[in-house]
């Protein structure tokens, strides 16, 4: 499979680049800055990325923002990707948001109605950016799978984690970027979670 993956240099997209290409995946890794190595490309410029999408099979991002201030970095660079995707005809698309938005019956009372709250607050910005990005990828009329995963860490690759398709995942409050990542690259060959959130976590 021939997959692009944006955001490519951050700590999740890093991880997608080298297990797509360990499982023997043709991957075009896209950063924002010359490095020698990975295509760069405006993210934010359907046209400048339209080279880097043509002929794929699937695409992913793993673009994600910095600070907690106002934001639309999510909405418009996946807004340009859909763009640019639907112009060269590739429908697969894997997009990085998140499970704390999201409040439903799989949460414990501690997580509805203190922990989510707090970080509401916090994180209502960046919050409000991945929101808006979801609705642009749900109307997209692609082949598209929003993954969302609880809080991110450094952790190493265990292939130990759960998923949960619709819903929030109980008691699911950690993943490891790298086993995000392999959750990701699995979801690219599952056509079973084309139209779907899936929420991951150990």
């Amino acid at each position: 499979m021939k997959i692009t993956v944006f955001g490519a240099s951050g700590g999740t997209g890093g991880h997608v680049v080298a297990q797509a290409r360990e499982a023997g995946h043709d991957v075009t890794a896209v950063v924002r800055a010359p490095n020698g190595r990975d295509a760069v490309a405006n993210v934010m410029d359907p046209d400048s990325i339209a080279p880097v999408i043509a002929g794929a099979d699937a695409v992913v991002t793993a673009i994600g923002t910095r600070g907690r201030g106002p934001t639309t970095v999510q909405t418009d660079s996946t807004r340009s990707i859909v763009t640019a995707m639907r112009a060269a005809g590739v429908r697969r698309l894997v997009v990085v948001s998140n499970s704390g938005m999201v409040v439903d019956d799989q949460d414990g009372p501690a997580s509805r109605y203190l922990v989510k709250p707090i970080l509401r607050r916090v994180l209502a910005h960046p919050w409000a950016d991945m929101a808006a990005m979801e609705e642009v990828v749900r109307s997209s009329g692609l082949d598209w799978t929003i993954t969302r995963p609880p809080r991110l860490t450094n952790g190493p690759r265990t292939a130990e984690f759960r998923t949960a398709t619709g819903t929030n995942l109980r008691g699911g409050n950690t993943i490891s970027r790298a086993d995000l990542a392999a959750s990701i690259v699995a979801c690219l060959e599952d056509p079973g979670t084309i139209g779907q959130s899936i929420a991951i976590g150990y």
